[in-house]
């Protein structure tokens, strides 16, 4: 009965599980290198984008940031593909010891019945037939083994691969980010600069006019030199000064670079009183002041792409008093260089 048991043995046939190990691991690869063809065309638009890339640069390391944690959860299934792999060699390595302990056990039982009758010779024939065929086995499953463990070599070298090229992106947004910050503090001090030079021009333009004054990092005209009570139309004696505004603007279009989106932001503000004919609040006077004011600046020269106009109401007093002094000084328009 052992002897009937042993012929009816059928192999194993593990070549499937490689084959698919494998696959997985071009798949695994293939990903690896679309990966990094990506994140290289990424970083490339990054250093020759300018405006563009500065506004999608979040959006872009974030995406980055995503392609890493999907290479890493392609690392850990490699690393479960190694250990299902070296379950399955221990397996094909412990049943190579079986079939050898019984061609051993065999051949034994052959050299033993070797001085028997002949009656014992066919039986003495099928036990040599079953270790032949056993070592056979063994010879396919060292085979297997060997192919195993280069298939665990390859993985090994991928994951290494993988990892390097991880340490390599960390290290690459790193250096983005310094690069970034460095490049937004050149620009912002850039057009710090610009802007001192613009209201110190600002400056002696406007030095005669006491109802014109500096708060901050604007300059604040009162209502009452632009526009008649009630308006939303500038006055005739307004033009003038916003002449000069717009000639300062022009030249200093031409001077700051064309990479620095800055924009001269008009904001309205009025005081707390209800208005009173075509306008329904507070809210609508400032804004069509502020407009007024920008279509008169286009009007002479500077580029509407960097004029703003704001209307904010009554809601950012100056002065919460409620006095005419308090009214007069909220009642005004301010103009602020800035980024866009």
């Amino acid at each position: 009965m052992a002897l009937s048991s042993r012929r009816r043995y059928q192999p194993v046939d593990y070549w499937p599980g490689f084959v698919d190990a494998l696959s997985t691991l071009l798949l695994v690869i293939i990903f690896l290198l679309t990966v990094f063809m990506v994140a290289q065309f990424l970083l490339g638009r990054e250093v020759s984008g300018k405006d563009t890339a500065l506004q999608r640069l979040n959006a872009q390391i974030a995406e980055l940031t995503d392609l890493l944690a999907l290479e890493r959860s392609s690392v850990r299934s490699a690393k479960d593909d190694i250990s299902s792999l070296s379950a399955s060699l221990q397996a094909v390595q412990s049943e190579r010891d079986r079939l050898k302990a019984a061609a051993e056990a065999g051949a034994s039982r052959a050299d033993a019945a070797g001085g028997q009758a002949s009656a014992l010779q066919g039986q003495l024939d099928r036990e040599r037939d079953l270790s032949a065929r056993a070592q056979s086995q063994i010879e396919l499953l060292n085979q297997q083994i060997a192919a195993l463990r280069r298939q665990m070599a390859a993985l090994e070298d991928a994951l290494n691969a993988s990892e390097n090229r991880d340490r390599e992106s960390q290290a690459k947004l790193a250096d983005l980010g310094s690069r970034l910050n460095v490049a937004l503090a050149q620009r912002v001090q850039e057009l710090n600069r610009y802007r001192s030079d613009f209201f110190g021009r600002l400056r002696q333009i406007l030095a005669d006019r006491p109802d014109v004054r500096v708060v901050g990092d604007r300059f604040v005209f009162q209502s009452e030199v632009l526009f008649d009570v009630g308006q939303g139309q500038l006055s005739e004696a307004a033009k003038p000064e916003l002449d000069k505004i717009a000639q300062a603007l022009v030249q200093l279009n031409g001077e700051i670079p064309s990479d620095i989106n800055w924009v001269m932001r008009v904001d309205g503000h009025t005081d707390i009183r209800p208005t009173r004919g075509a306008f329904p609040s507070n809210w609508s006077l400032s804004a069509a002041r502020a407009i007024a004011v920008v279509e008169y600046l286009v009007s002479k020269g500077v580029p509407p792409q960097r004029l703003l106009a704001a209307g904010f109401g009554e809601f950012q007093p100056l002065d919460t008093a409620q006095t005419e002094d308090a009214y007069r000084r909220n009642r005004r328009i301010e103009l602020k260089l800035t980024e866009r």
